[in-house]
This record gives structure tokens, C-alpha cells and sequence, in this order.
């Protein structure tokens, strides 16, 4: 009988005996060699396991193995209420938490009925910790990418940058990493004072660092010839495999869902959606860059537009007034016995969404992350589905790497710019 450590050692070997019986992987004759990459690799960025099939230097077949850091989130959903799960989703695109809880909010409202009923305050700060949280993943991808290739200058820039949003972060939601600060209905709080002076401080010093990040990179002549032609994906590729996001406007698809199907307050924000003309590795760093840009600029306008102002001397709402959705506030519940029992059943019960099945797509920083309900009604979601940007993405390598040297996979996963997390669920 396999005692637990004969599974756990000897799983990968066998995984790559069985590729090869199976004829996936062939050793022609011992001309070729099969590499394992990952799970442990740095520039994997997680537990990706690629394995490759080399012949001397060149990549002739590569088969991605991922699920170590699956935990059955959409399992979980079912045994939760529909609040219960926010902090799970803080745990896929861990880069981005905040953007992901508003994704998984605004599905659970359209399943309600209620998300053309979002006040527009909190529909401007949802924007605002969208655009944030694009451009914490984007400086990142782009600092982890630059120093996978050697760069290690950028990597310190970018996360000087990353700080001061953290610190920002921490404000808004009293927490730096995991946040869950939207809920079903609105947000957890308002603006904390002096909050929105700061972001304009950061808004203004992160435009000259990315000036900074395109001075030491993009006229290099090392990150030039490790980027360009490395790693093309084809428009007719892109659209074939499903890539969404950076990935799939580097290739020259001008796709955006902020745009295609306009949510909370996009449609009247002004912003242009950057797209590539070759689809390489280098294209994904430049429409990255112009995607930070184009973040800055749209959280300007949030700023300048916010309901309220500030400080929200008018009283501006940030949740819906409906208080068999949204907690009631404490003094209420303290005072009054149907607030009581409005914020009991919602504790244990959940929000009592309607039979039905909702699918909402929202423009994450890895591309498209989407959450498919099924409702039989009642407070906990029957099924759910995932569909995790990441995940689509990393389906085109056994596509791309074969034909490039080893050292290019560095480069090509960088250039992805994937999160585990999210791929695994």
C-alpha cells in the first residue's frame, strides 16, 4: 500500500511516465530530453509545472500541469451565503482583490434585479478601486517580468509604487491584502477622511515612475531582443483560444468589456483601450504601460466626478436603501426590532436572491473574469462557475513555446502575466 509520502514524491514522475506511455511525450530515441519546469521555479510566478520536451536547446512540445493550489472554490460557494463568499474571492486574483470583489458582486446583483440600482457614489468608488487595483496588478506583472529577464532596477520601482497603494488600500478597507470591502448592494464604508487627497498625491507621482519604468525598458536594447518576435500570438489565435484582457488587445483585438458592455459608471468616463499590431512579448509589455496610463486617467475623473465630494457633506449613499439586502446601520438595530431581524436573517440566512442563472463578464487585469450563477432561489447559490482569466490564458503555451529556446519561456510566462490563484480556484 502507498503510504502518504510515496504519493507526494513520487506524483510528478509518474505523471511524466504516463505522458510518455501515452505517447505525449516520445523520446525519440533518447534525441530528446523531457524537463520539468516548476512547480518551484521562480519565474513560473507560483505553482505552474510545465513539462518540456527540448531537442538540445529548443522547446518541441510543452504540456502545462496545473491544480496544486486548487481549493474548490466554487464548491465552497455552495455551502456559503452569497456574502459568506466575498473574502474567497479575494484569493483568486490575489494581485487584484478588490477588483475581484466587484466582479462577484455586481454578478450576484444582476441576479438580483438590482444593479442599475447601485448609487452612483458607490459606483464611482467601485470604479476607482477597480482602476487602483489594475494598476497594482499591472506594476506587478511588469516589475516581475522586467527582473525574470534581468532587469532588477524595474522590479524596485514598480513596488515603491505598489507600496504607496497598499498603504492606500489599508485606508479605504482596513486591510493591505486581502480587502473584501464590497458587499452585496454598495460597499463596507465611505471614503475615510483625506483619503481622496492622497490618491490624487499617488495618481501624480505613479505617472512619472511608469516614465521612468518606459526610460530604463522600452528603448533597451536587451529587453528589446529578449521581447520582440518572442512568443507571437495571432489575432485569429487569440480569438481562437479565448484570451482576454492585455493578452488578447496585444494581438491587435480591440475588446475591452469596460467599453463592449459598459458596467457601474464607465460609460461616462472617458479612456482609450490600447491595443498591439504583432502580438509579441514585447506588444503585451507595451499595452500594460498604456493601460496604467489609461487607469490614472480614468480614476481623474472619478475624483473630479464623485458624488458627494470628498468628504460627502451632502450624505451621498453608498449602499442601496433596502434593508433586506444591505446590513442595517448599528444604531438601528440597537433601536428598532425589524432592523434586528432584517440584519438577523441576513447573517444566517443570506440575501434571498430569486430562481434564475446570471452570467456577468467583468474587465479584470488578467482579462475577462466571469462568475456564472445558478439560483433555486434562497440565500446560498445552487452552482457556480468560475471562469478565470488566467486559466484561458495559460491554454495557448502548448501552442506558443514550442520553436522558442529555453530562456524564451521565461520570458513568454512574464510577458502572460497569469496568477495561480485564479487559474487553480
Amino acid at each position: 500500500m502507498a503510504t502518504v509520502q510515496d504519493i507526494e514524491f513520487r506524483e510528478p514522475a509518474a505523471r511524466a511516465a504516463e505522458a510518455a506511455a501515452s505517447g505525449e511525450l516520445r523520446d525519440m530515441q533518447g534525441e530528446k530530453m523531457v524537463l520539468n519546469m516548476g512547480p518551484s521555479h521562480p519565474s513560473t510566478h507560483g505553482v505552474l509545472r510545465i513539462l518540456l520536451e527540448m531537442d538540445g536547446e529548443i522547446i518541441t512540445k510543452a504540456m502545462p500541469d496545473i491544480g496544486y493550489l486548487h481549493r474548490g472554490d466554487e464548491k465552497i460557494a455552495e455551502n456559503m451565503t452569497y456574502t459568506q463568499f466575498i473574502p474567497y474571492t479575494d484569493r483568486l486574483d490575489y494581485l487584484a482583490p478588490l477588483a475581484s470583489n466587484v466582479a462577484y458582486a455586481l454578478a450576484v446583483e444582476k441576479l438580483m434585479g438590482i444593479d442599475k440600482a447601485l448609487p452612483p457614489r458607490c459606483q464611482y468608488i467601485r470604479v476607482m478601486c477597480c482602476e487602483l487595483a489594475r494598476i497594482s496588478a499591472h506594476l506587478l506583472g511588469v516589475g516581475c517580468f522586467a527582473m525574470d529577464v534581468g532587469a532588477l532596477t524595474v522590479f524596485m520601482h514598480t513596488f515603491t509604487e505598489r507600496e504607496k497603494l497598499y498603504n492606500l488600500f489599508e485606508a479605504l478597507t482596513g486591510a493591505r491584502f486581502t480587502t473584501s470591502y464590497t458587499r452585496i448592494g454598495g460597499v463596507a464604508r465611505d471614503l475615510p477622511p483625506g483619503w481622496v487627497d492622497q490618491v490624487r498625491k499617488f495618481l501624480n507621482e505613479v505617472v512619472v515612475n511608469i516614465d521612468e519604468t518606459e526610460t530604463l525598458l522600452t528603448r533597451n536594447r536587451i529587453w528589446v531582443d529578449r521581447t520582440r518576435d518572442v512568443g507571437i500570438i495571432s489575432k485569429e489565435m487569440a480569438i481562437d483560444y479565448g484570451l482576454s484582457g492585455p493578452n488578447l488587445r496585444a494581438s491587435g483585438v480591440e475588446h475591452d468589456l469596460r467599453k463592449a458592455a459598459p458596467y457601474l459608471c464607465y460609460a461616462d468616463l472617458q479612456f482609450d483601450i490600447p491595443t498591439g499590431s504583432v502580438g509579441d512579448s514585447y506588444d503585451r509589455y507595451l499595452v500594460r504601460m498604456e493601460e496604467m496610463r489609461q487607469s490614472v486617467r480614468i480614476v481623474h475623473q472619478c475624483l473630479d466626478k464623485l458624488p458627494g465630494g470628498a468628504d460627502n457633506k451632502s450624505g451621498e449613499p453608498v449602499n442601496i436603501p433596502d434593508g433586506k439586502t444591505v446590513l442595517p446601520s448599528k444604531n438601528k438595530v440597537m433601536t428598532s426590532m425589524e432592523e434586528l431581524i432584517h440584519q438577523f436573517m441576513l447573517v444566517t440566512q443570506g440575501v434571498n436572491a430569486p430562481v434564475g442563472e446570471v452570467y456577468f463578464g467583468h474587465e479584470n487585469p488578467k482579462g475577462e473574469l466571469g462568475f456564472y450563477i445558478n439560483s433555486r432561489g434562497g440565500g446560498t447559490p445552487y452552482r457556480m462557475k468560475i471562469r478565470a482569466p488566467s486559466f484561458v490564458n495559460l491554454s495557448i503555451l502548448p501552442a506558443i513555446l514550442p520553436g522558442h529556446m529555453m530562456s524564451d519561456v521565461v520570458t513568454i510566462l512574464g510577458s502572460v502575466d497569469f496568477v495561480m490563484g485564479e487559474c487553480d480556484r
